[in-house]
């Protein structure tokens, strides 16, 4: 089911309830105001009578008209009865006889009720004796009481169906612009990031639509960025193929042949065999060299070997050696070494990647590696190389495909990558990543 028809069976629901209950209490308050009028009306009556009565002489003719030029009167039926029974009628108009339309049964069943005779002795001013005997006749009064209540009843019908339009309106406008908002969400999971919402009228919804706008362009530029990590992990492959390809050839191939050159010419009689011997062991030694450092650019041994600890140690011994002006400091607890190789491999690489930066761009003086375990609240590895450099500004922190690879290496890990920089001021990135047992 969807929310537009619960909507709108509650609105039709309410609605109802609503012109019910209005109705309820037209008809007690059409009930009450009949009674209070008849209640009035035969009260008024009685002594209007009894005031005139003993206040002239009884004439008939004259107490008639006086009487039915009474408007309080048209909802009694009055009558005066002698001491000996005899009744003298009052002429009255009937109720209906003017041509007005009575209300239905039911509204004179609901309104209406049971009324009692009203039997009053007066006494004239001559000294005659009389019974006045007034009969409540409410039709008149409930006639009127229709005529309201049929207003009033409009009147509530009209309110309610303004209300149930305008409720009506305003829940289509939101879920039309919920339909808006989903079908933008629903884009975004197929990848078409260059689509954007509208502004809304309505505050709340224009928020919403600001927020996915703005994570729209966050998943552009994530997606731009991935697109030109892969492709420059892609070139950076096929270059290290390519040199690898060209080392092989220039190396091995060249030295196996200058063996193989070696051991033919060793075979005739008059070679020198212990010249022919140190060159071989020479090329074999510059063979295991090169072979040492491939095997080192493609993935340290003494990583595996070793450790994490080992591995960096080692590392910051390679640049120490080769750039003796940097001061190079390691803050490392043993406790690394037990970590996941999947975790010790990629923070050697991003370790590698701070250090190569260091010394193509930072021109820095000083720089340290912190690398421990800490609990907060989980447990994590936390890493934080920092140095002395020139620093950068933040505008150009992510043009460089060093730092992208290394917070996705750390992001992969379901990490946390930051770096703080200022120039002038060197650079400071700190990982953290959970360490699940």
């Amino acid at each position: 089911m969807s929310l537009r028809y619960q909507i709108n069976i509650r609105i039709l629901f309410s609605s109802v309830c609503i012109l019910l209950l209005g109705g309820s209490i037209a008809v007690w308050q059409a009930r009450q105001a009949v009674n209070e009028e008849i209640d009035a009306s035969v009260s008024l009556a009685a002594q209007l009578i009894r005031f005139g009565f003993s206040q002239t002489q009884f004439n008939e003719a004259d107490w008639l008209r006086g009487i039915n030029s009474l408007k309080a009167t048209r909802h009694l039926h009055i009558q005066l009865q002698t001491p000996s029974g005899q009744i003298l009628n009052v002429p009255h108009t009937a109720p209906g006889d003017a041509g007005e339309e009575l209300p239905p049964q039911w509204f004179i069943a609901l309104v209406g009720g049971k009324y009692s005779q009203t039997e009053q002795p007066i006494v004239t001013a001559d000294g005659k004796q009389f019974i006045l005997l007034i009969q409540a006749n409410p039709l008149d009064e409930i006639t009127e009481v229709w005529a309201e209540s049929v207003a009033f009843f409009i009147s509530l019908s009209v309110l309610t169906l303004l209300t149930f339009l305008a409720v009506h309106f305003a829940f289509s406008k939101a879920l039309n612009s919920i339909a808006i908002i989903v079908n933008a969400l629903e884009n975004i999971e197929k990848g078409r990031y260059l689509q954007k919402l509208p502004e809304f009228s309505t505050l709340e919804y224009d928020s919403i639509a600001k927020a996915i706008n703005h994570m729209t362009d966050e998943l552009r530029k994530a997606q731009q960025e991935n697109r030109a990590l892969t492709q420059h992990s892609l070139e950076i492959q096929e270059d290290e193929r390519q040199r690898l390809a060209q080392e092989l050839h220039d190396e091995l191939g060249q030295s196996l042949t200058a063996i193989k050159v070696m051991a033919v010419t060793a075979a005739h009689q008059k070679a020198d065999i212990q010249q022919t011997t140190e060159a071989i062991v020479s090329i074999s030694d510059h063979l295991m060299t090169v072979v040492r450092s491939m095997m080192h650019q493609l993935h340290p041994l003494v990583l595996t070997e070793l450790g994490l600890k080992a591995a960096v140690e080692d590392l910051l011994g390679h640049w120490a050696s080769r750039h003796p002006e940097l001061h190079l400091s390691l803050d490392c607890t043993d406790c690394v070494d037990a970590l996941n190789q999947k975790v010790t491999i990629q923070i050697f690489r991003v370790v590698q990647e701070c250090l190569t930066n260091i010394v193509r761009h930072a021109e820095a003086s000083q720089a340290s590696i912190t690398l421990q375990i800490v609990q907060d609240p989980e447990e994590r590895l936390k890493l934080e190389v920092s140095d002395n450099g020139q620093g950068c500004a933040d505008g150009n922190i992510k043009s460089g495909f060093g730092l992208l690879g290394m917070r996705e290496r750390i992001q992969s890990l379901g990490g946390e990558f930051s770096i703080d920089t200022r120039p002038q001021h060197g650079m400071r990135i700190v990982a953290s990543i959970p360490l699940a047992r």
